[in-house]
């Protein structure tokens, strides 16, 4: 081979100097691209060769292209690295759902029906003692059922001069009211907090841990507030309601009422305004729930006026505007305690302080609107507490 004919492997000293020197800045500079062409090779043994994964910061190690040492054994793999601690308040509000699911129960659908039976048996169990105690007293239940009647029957008297009775027109008729019918409603009225606390047991399984506490308020306020409606019923509203339809025509049609179509009227007022009367209970409950709020009950009263007049139109006997109002006005006051009610959660919920004048003052305002009640039935309509007393 002649000296012209050069191998072309071998470059002129200077070029393989040149190159030489462009590999090592190139070694110095790059990281290891075995990773890249080794398939079978772990990505986390490379995790620190990449400077922005690195948590340190540092770059690849040393001279030479060498990793930098890994915990553990010289020839087991390295680990990730740990992960970051989870937040305290995070573990603290696991915690917390877990002790509040601790008592929830799970339930299939036909295991829900079977605790809804076992309620209602209970229930009704229970209905059935008190409604034997009642017909003991059937005689005493049905005088006060139809003294009402007897005081309005008495104001149209004096007002009109015409006679008004209560009658019996079948034979089983006041077999059925005094030994039946009485000592149910009775019977509804004073089992009502019994019949509160098995509603109750039926809806806790599904509740969490710091919601069952409300156990208690829920019963007390609720038996309270349905009977407190059927003593407006019997005290104010079925006396006016009473007075407005004995008057009606009485200088054309003499009325002689049946004893089980009164009670039937009686029966109507009685549950529906102590029905109304939960109106309070549903709207803490909705805002317990977070399905409601303050401001929006109080954006949208317009409406639930609306809507109050319509229940009033349906529940009362008659359609005439003093009836209506009488029905619906105490569900419209009922309405804004249940608006105080469901603010005085939120606050508490906030963790800001009771505005204590704002409560005395809206006090102040309800016990205004219960006297002028008062007064009106007093001074207009001949109310005397005196002979309501049984």
């Amino acid at each position: 081979m002649s000296s012209e004919e050069k191998d072309p492997r071998e470059g002129a000293p200077g070029e393989a100097a040149e190159q030489s020197k462009g590999s090592a800045s190139s070694d110095e500079t790059t990281p290891d691209s075995s990773f890249y062409d080794d398939p079978y090779h772990d990505e986390s043994d490379h995790l620190y060769d990449d400077p922005h994964a690195n948590p340190t910061g540092s770059g690849t190690a040393g001279a030479g292209g060498s990793k930098p040492e890994k915990q553990g054994d010289a020839g087991s793999p390295a680990s990730p690295p740990p992960p970051p601690p989870p937040d305290k308040g995070d573990d603290e509000g696991d915690d917390e759902g877990d002790k509040d699911e601790e008592g929830m129960a799970r339930m299939s659908f036909l295991e829900h029906l079977e605790e809804l039976r076992t309620r209602i048996l209970r229930a009704l169990a229970g209905l059935l003692v008190v409604y034997v105690l009642c017909i003991a007293f059937s005689n005493d239940l049905l005088q006060l059922v139809v003294e009402p009647f007897t005081a309005a029957a008495e104001w149209v008297t004096a007002k009109h001069g015409v006679a008004v009775e209560i009658i019996n027109i079948r034979p089983l008729e006041q077999f059925q009211v005094q030994y039946i019918k009485v000592p149910i409603v009775a019977a509804v009225f004073l089992g009502s907090p019994w019949l509160m606390y098995q509603a109750w047991l039926f809806i806790a399984p599904g509740l969490y841990k710091r919601e069952k506490r409300w156990a208690m308020p829920f019963i007390f306020t609720t038996a309270s507030l349905f009977i407190l409606g059927g003593l407006f019923c019997y005290f104010i509203a079925l006396r006016v309601t009473l007075q407005f339809l004995l008057s009606v025509s009485i200088d054309i049609v003499k009325p002689q009422i049946s004893v089980s179509e009164y009670l039937n009227t009686f029966i109507i007022l009685e549950i529906g305004l102590g029905l109304v009367f939960q109106l309070p209970v549903l709207i803490f409950f909705f805002t317990l729930l977070r399905l409601t709020t303050p401001r929006f009950l109080l954006r949208n009263i317009r409406y639930a006026v609306l809507i109050m007049f319509v229940i009033a139109a349906i529940i009362t006997p008659t359609g005439d505007p003093l009836t209506m109002t009488l029905f619906a006005g105490p569900m419209i006051l009922l309405y804004f305690v249940g608006i105080a009610a469901s603010w005085l959660l939120v606050l508490r919920r906030e963790g800001r302080s009771l505005p204590w004048l704002r409560i005395l003052l809206a006090l102040a305002v309800f016990f205004a609107i219960v006297a002028a009640v008062v007064a009106y039935m007093y001074f207009y309509r001949g109310f005397r507490f005196g002979s309501l007393l049984p």
